[in-house]
C-alpha cells in the first residue's frame, strides 16, 4: 500500500493539471450540438436566402429583380433630371410616369453606375447594354426565385464562435443583412457556431416573432416563405395601396362632395369626356348621388369597398351608368395638398379616376362671378401653336350663373354648359357638336390666370399631344 500511494498521487496530479485549463465557466458554455449552425446545413441555407440582397425595389429603373443599383444614381425621367439617393426617392420617378396616362415614359441612366448582386458583391456598369446583359440573367417576372422576402431579421444579432475544444473564442455582432450573409458564407472557417437566442424576426405584415432556438428559426422562415407578394416584377405601381383600408376609403370619399371623373378608359376607349360636368357624392351609408347639367339631372346609386391593401375591391352600381358600374380594384389614393385622386383599375387596361378638392367652393365662386359679369370675346385661341382665333371673330360669349353659356355673332348662336371646379383652378366647357365652339369642349381646362377683364385657359394633352390655349377678354 505504501508503494501504491505515490502512484495514485501522481495520477491525481495529472488530472488536476489537465482540468485546471478549463474552468467551470468554460464547461458551462459548451454549445449544444443541436444549436450549432454548420455550413451548407438547412438552417444556414434558409438564413442565407432570407438575407439575399433584394433587387426588386428599383425595378422601375433597371427592370431586374436579381440586381439592384447602388445609390446615389442620377436619372432623367421624361426629360426631368433626378438624383435618387434612397428607395423613397424612387416615388419621384413613379410620380412623373403617372402624370399622364397616354404618354410614352422613358428613363435615361447617367453612367457609370454600380450594381449590387444577391450576395452583395458589386460591379461597375458603363452602358445600357452592359446593364441589360446582367438583367437578362435574372428570372422572369414573378418567377419563384431563391430569396425569401416575407421575413426579416431584427438586428443586431450576436453569434458565438467556438474552437475544436468547444472553447468560446469570439463573439460576432451582426448589424445588417450584408453582415449576416458574410457570416453564413464564412461558417466553414469555424469549428462551431451558435446564435445567441432569443432573437426577433419581422414578418411581412409588420408583426414580430420571438425565436428561442434553431428549430424555431427554421420553422419561422419556412412558414413565412411565399406568404407575401415579393413584387419581383416590373409593374412598378402594383403596390401603391399597401397601406389602404376600407376605413381609409370611406374617410377619403365621404369627406368631400362633388367628385368628378378625371380619367375613364374601357376597352381602349377614352370615355371621360362623356362625363364632363357630372359630379359624384359618396355617402357613409354606401349610397351615392350623381348630378349633371348643373344639378338639373340627378341619379342615385350605391358603392361598397371590401378587402385590404392592394386587394381592395370597390363596387359601383348606378342605374344607367354602365361604363362605370363594375367591381374595380383600388389602385391608389393620392393627396396633393387639397387635391385628392382616387384611382381604380380592372386588369391592365380599364381605368377610372375620380378627383376632388375639398376647399373648392369659395374659390369656384370667384371665377363664376367674374365670368358671369358681362360679355366676353375670344381674344385668342391656339391649338399647338396653330392660331385659330379668326374662327371666333365677332362672337360674344355670355356665361350664366345657372351653368349655361351662349356664343352669338348676331346671326348664329352656339349654346353650351360650363362649370368651374377644383378651387377655381379648372373649368369645363361643352358646346356639344356646334362648330366652331366644339373645339372648346374639354372637361379640365386649367385656369392659368384670371382677372376682372381677362381669363386664360390652357389644356395640355398627355404624351406628345399639343397645348391648347384660350384667352377670354371682357367687353
Amino acid at each position: 500500500m505504501k508503494t501504491f500511494k505515490p502512484i495514485l498521487l501522481i495520477v491525481l496530479g495529472v488530472m488536476l493539471i489537465t482540468t485546471s485549463c478549463r474552468t467551470e465557466d468554460d464547461l458551462s458554455i459548451d454549445p449544444p450540438t443541436e444549436e450549432t449552425i454548420t455550413a451548407n446545413s438547412t438552417i444556414a441555407n434558409l438564413m442565407s436566402r432570407t438575407v439575399f440582397n433584394d433587387g426588386s425595389n428599383d425595378n422601375i429603373i433597371d427592370n431586374a429583380s436579381c440586381i439592384s443599383i447602388q445609390f446615389p444614381v442620377t436619372v432623367t425621367v421624361n426629360g426631368i433630371t433626378l438624383q435618387i439617393d434612397n428607395d423613397d426617392d424612387l416615388d419621384e420617378i413613379e410620380d412623373i410616369f403617372d402624370e399622364f396616362d397616354d404618354d410614352d415614359d422613358n428613363i435615361v441612366i447617367s453612367y457609370p453606375i454600380t450594381i449590387v448582386f444577391a450576395d452583395f458583391t458589386t460591379i461597375e456598369i458603363n452602358s445600357d447594354d452592359e446593364l441589360q446583359d446582367f438583367a437578362d440573367d435574372c428570372f422572369e417576372d414573378n418567377f419563384d426565385d431563391d430569396d425569401i422576402e416575407c421575413i426579416d431579421f431584427q438586428y443586431p444579432i450576436t453569434a458565438s464562435v467556438y474552437d475544436e475544444n468547444n472553447d468560446l473564442i469570439n463573439s460576432i455582432i451582426i448589424n445588417n443583412d450584408n453582415d449576416m450573409y458574410d457570416f453564413i458564407d464564412d461558417l466553414d472557417e469555424y469549428a462551431a457556431v451558435t446564435i445567441n437566442f432569443p432573437i426577433t424576426v419581422i414578418l411581412a405584415d409588420g408583426t414580430t416573432q420571438t425565436i428561442n432556438n434553431i428549430q424555431e428559426l427554421a420553422t419561422a422562415i419556412e412558414d413565412a416563405d411565399d406568404t407575401c407578394d415579393e413584387d419581383d416584377d416590373n409593374d412598378y405601381d402594383d403596390d401603391d395601396c399597401d397601406n389602404c383600408s376600407t376605413d381609409l376609403v370611406t374617410d377619403i370619399l365621404t369627406q368631400c362632395d362633388n367628385w368628378y371623373i378625371d380619367d375613364l378608359e374601357r376597352n381602349d376607349n377614352d370615355l371621360e369626356d362623356n362625363y364632363a360636368g357630372f359630379f359624384f357624392t359618396f355617402n357613409n351609408d354606401n349610397t351615392l348621388q350623381v348630378s349633371w347639367d348643373n344639378g338639373t339631372q340627378t341619379e342615385s346609386g350605391t358603392w361598397s369597398a371590401s378587402g385590404s391593401g392592394n386587394t381592395i375591391i370597390f363596387d359601383i352600381n348606378i342605374p344607367g351608368f354602365d361604363d362605370i358600374n363594375d367591381s374595380w380594384n383600388l389602385h391608389e389614393i393620392e393627396n396633393y395638398g387639397d387635391e385628392l385622386e382616387f384611382k381604380l383599375r380592372i386588369g391592365d387596361e380599364d381605368e377610372l379616376e375620380f378627383k376632388n378638392n375639398c376647399s373648392s367652393d369659395s374659390s369656384n365662386d370667384n371665377l363664376v362671378n367674374t365670368l358671369s359679369d358681362g360679355l366676353w370675346i375670344v381674344a385668342s385661341y391656339t391649338e399647338d401653336n396653330d392660331d385659330q382665333t379668326s374662327n371666333y371673330s365677332g362672337y360674344e360669349l355670355d356665361f350664366n350663373t345657372d351653368g349655361t353659356v351662349s356664343a352669338s355673332n348676331g346671326s348664329n348662336t352656339n349654346s353650351g354648359t360650363w362649370t368651374v371646379f377644383n378651387s377655381g383652378n379648372e373649368m369645363m366647357l361643352d358646346f356639344g357638336t356646334d362648330m366652331p365652339f366644339q373645339e372648346f369642349n374639354d372637361d379640365d381646362w386649367d385656369v392659368i390666370s384670371s382677372s376682372e377683364t381677362e381669363v386664360i385657359l390652357q389644356d395640355v394633352s398627355g404624351g406628345n399631344g399639343g397645348t391648347d390655349t384660350l384667352t377670354l377678354q371682357k367687353l
